[in-house]
């Protein structure tokens, strides 16, 4: 049995636009100039924020999620990935009781779950006493949930501060620190929220972000609060490499347009003996020599005039396709698929076209939450009838331009019931809006891996 007693503590919010991803990546990156080895968490579906992190903490940032995993498979993982690290910083998602239908995955749940310390950020712009009764309202709304402290962000001035904290002392809620508004700690942000790190030069927004919270915020009674989390315990053990590997080369696509994957999603194909070479539908002139392909999610809308202009990737993409080789690509990756996508500024721009359908921009978001997707016929990870556990965030729409378009799923939003066909999936190719995270999905990404061993034996 392993057993965890990593200090832990996790970074919530009253609300959306709290300024708790700005402050996490500080704390984490004053952390770690203090000499703390520092794994980093996201709660969510999220692939911008953990981005961010990874530069924080010079290490790779893990997405916990009771909807992609199970409840099992999420205390396993944390355990398994914590270990070999002084403390665990976790990003929480939206407000602190906020996540899917009943609260799946919200901040609260994964809280409980972790048995984690909670430091609720709160926004106090134009507020005075009412942030205490907000704090105070979060901590008796549930508690069970262990709200150790507060940060107050965007505070006005000392009298500010001093008006707010004397609130605070009134409800014996402690006050950790006090960011003070300052544009510099902004970090740039558009239609999907905050702009990849692949497209900006952040190194030196996170040190003077972790100056910042350095001189503002109580460290070491944040670290205190860590240490009070309670031991974990599982009789699991973390997966290894199979004695019977399947040994294939999956290219995955991977550069500024298509930066969207999960790196234990990617760990999972590699314990079922893939490798994994990466390369850049944007830079190179060609994919490499594997056996399957994945094009994840990411902003090809943001890159369509390039992704256009590079024909002969695009062209052996097209050979890649013919020849039978499995691909398979989540939302940016199966834009990009398509025969062509129409930008926000109504300009189109033709695609790969192995998947008969276009794509436009909107300029409200179509969709976003967590989805199960019944699989219609077999492909190249399910067989007919199958559920697979994901997520859909996306402003485009995709318009079949094929009489007898081959529909992948019957998806379900999990929020409301709703339901409707969406993606592709014919003979070697599988694409949707759908995010799949393979620790939770593993007879997938298994059977992924052994159509490409098939089409390995063929060539």
């Amino acid at each position: 049995m392993s057993v965890c007693k990593i200090p832990r503590i996790i970074i919530a919010a009253a609300h959306s636009g709290s300024g708790k991803t700005t402050i996490t990546m500080g704390i984490i990156a004053a952390l770690k100039k203090q000499g703390f080895k520092v794994q980093a968490y996201k709660i969510g579906p999220d692939y911008i924020d953990p981005g961010y992190h990874k530069i924080a903490s010079g290490k790779i940032v893990h997405n916990l999620d009771t909807w992609l995993l199970s409840e099992t498979e999420l205390e396993d993982f944390f355990i398994n990935s914590s270990q070999n690290s002084d403390i665990a910083i976790v990003e929480g998602v939206m407000g602190l009781y906020d996540g899917g239908k009943n609260g799946i995955s919200s901040t609260a749940e994964i809280a409980k779950k972790l048995k984690a310390t909670v430091v609720l950020v709160l926004d106090v712009k134009s507020m005075g006493d009412s942030a205490a009764a907000i704090a105070l309202g979060f901590k008796k709304y549930d508690p069970s949930v262990n709200i150790g402290g507060v940060i107050l962000n965007r505070v006005g001035s000392l009298s500010h501060e001093a008006i707010i904290r004397h609130a605070m002392e009134k409800i014996k809620i402690p006050v950790l620190g006090a960011i003070y508004r300052d544009a510099g700690l902004v970090i740039p942000e558009r239609h999907l929220g905050l702009v990849p790190t692949t497209e900006n030069e952040i190194g030196k927004i996170v040190d003077k972000i972790a100056s910042f919270v350095q001189d503002r915020i109580d460290l070491p009674q944040m670290i205190d609060l860590a240490k009070q989390s309670l031991p974990l315990s599982t009789s699991h053990s973390e997966p290894k490499f199979l004695e019977d590997s399947y040994e294939v080369t999956i290219g995955v696509a991977c550069d500024e347009a298509f930066s969207f994957y999960y790196e234990e999603s990617l760990k999972v194909l590699e314990t079922l003996g893939a490798k994994i070479v990466y390369f850049s539908p944007l830079q190179d002139s060609q994919i490499p020599e594997v056996d399957g392909l994945i094009f994840g999610g990411g902003f090809p809308e943001m890159f369509a005039q390039q992704l256009a202009n590079n024909q002969k990737m695009k062209q052996s993409i097209q050979a890649a396709s013919k020849s039978g080789i499995p691909i398979y690509a989540e939302c940016g990756g199966f834009m990009y698929l398509t025969a062509s996508l129409c930008d926000f500024s109504n300009e189109i721009h033709p695609m790969v076209n192995i998947i008969p359908a276009r794509c436009k921009l909107n300029t409200k978001l179509q969709t976003v939450g967590y989805v199960e997707a019944k699989s219609l016929n077999d492909n190249i990870l399910a067989n007919k009838g199958d559920l697979l556990r994901g997520h859909e965030f996306h402003f485009s729409s995709t318009e079949p331009i094929d009489d007898n378009f081959a529909w992948a799923f019957e998806m379900k939003k999990v929020r409301t019931g709703i339901q409707y066909k969406a993606g592709y999936a014919k003979d070697n190719i599988l694409a949707s809006y759908l995010h799949l995270h393979f620790i939770g999905n593993r007879q997938f990404a298994k059977k992924f891996v052994l159509q490409c061993k098939e089409f390995a034996s063929k060539s």
